[in-house]
């Protein structure tokens, strides 16, 4: 039986410091200090959240030290949330893991998602390896699918995570301000298609190659946008309820006459 609470989402849109860990890191405490962030909140931050979308896979990967990580971690215990954000581990090939992190609020890793589609025509693809495992972590009474990015243009992988049961499912990214019409539009389909909450969280600003817009969202279940970052540096908030997937699922069941044979289900893709 579901509880009657009401988490708080909170997406934070920035512009990045091209390759500068420790500025972004500064320019995210700063994003989140007006923000009155509630126990027990899903703190969203974009993809590569610390660095912009790099190529260079040795000068902004983890490392042992692990700066990023660390940064996730102490924001989690600080603001006694969960905390998820992007970032980069090299492999012994020297290409590199493009992945979403999420840590709980005493600061332990939950799940590490490794981004399934890399952007080829960004050549991400000759610098990152592609992940091959879609997974669900739980929150506040969500089963949570975490994606990246590029995946929001397949919508299989989602349909593999709604077979999983998720109710949420999150896209951190770097999506470029030309075709910031398919992002939205996509991220309204992603959740009208599997009946879910879904949260978009897009960067803002520029970097070398690219230019972004943000349009961060927090999608309902009907496909109803709650809450729209536009265009600036800002942090949007959102309560959301699991009676909400619950009773929209119940009151009109297509996800019920979902059919697992036709989404590939035994395709080769793991979890």
């Amino acid at each position: 039986m579901r509880t009657q609470t009401v988490p708080q989402i909170i997406a934070c849109q920035y512009d990045m410091n091209w390759e500068d860990k420790q500025a972004n890191f500064d320019r995210i405490r700063d994003l989140l200090q007006d923000v009155e962030i509630q126990p027990g909140a899903l703190i969203i931050l974009p993809e590569m959240f610390s660095t912009g979308f790099s190529m260079n896979v040795r000068r902004i990967c983890e490392g042992t030290e692990r700066p990023s990580e660390m940064f996730l971690a102490d924001l989690a215990v600080r603001h006694a949330a969960t905390v998820m954000g992007g970032v980069t581990t090299e492999l012994p090939d020297a290409r590199g893991k493009n992945e979403a992190v999420i840590f709980d609020p005493a600061g332990q890793s939950l799940a590490r998602y490794s981004k399934i589609h890399t952007f080829t025509l960004g050549s991400e693809t000759d610098h990152y390896e592609q992940g091959s495992q879609i997974l669900t972590f739980n929150w506040a009474e969500f089963t949570v699918a975490p994606f990246i990015c590029y995946d929001l243009r397949f919508p299989e992988i989602f349909r593999h995570a709604a077979h999983k049961n998720a109710t949420l499912m999150t896209v951190i990214a770097s999506w470029p301000a030309p075709r910031i019409n398919h992002w939205i539009s996509l991220l309204i389909a992603r959740a009208i298609e599997n009946q879910c909450y879904i949260v978009g969280v897009n960067r803002c600003g520029s970097d070398p190659t690219y230019q972004y817009c943000g349009r961060s969202m927090i999608i309902a279940p009907s496909g109803q946008i709650i809450a729209d970052a536009g265009e600036d540096q800002t942090a949007i908030t959102a309560n959301v309820t699991p009676i909400t997937v619950d009773e929209y699922r119940g009151e009109l069941p297509f996800i019920n006459d979902m059919r697992p044979e036709y989404i590939g289900k035994n395709a080769g893709i793991k979890g």
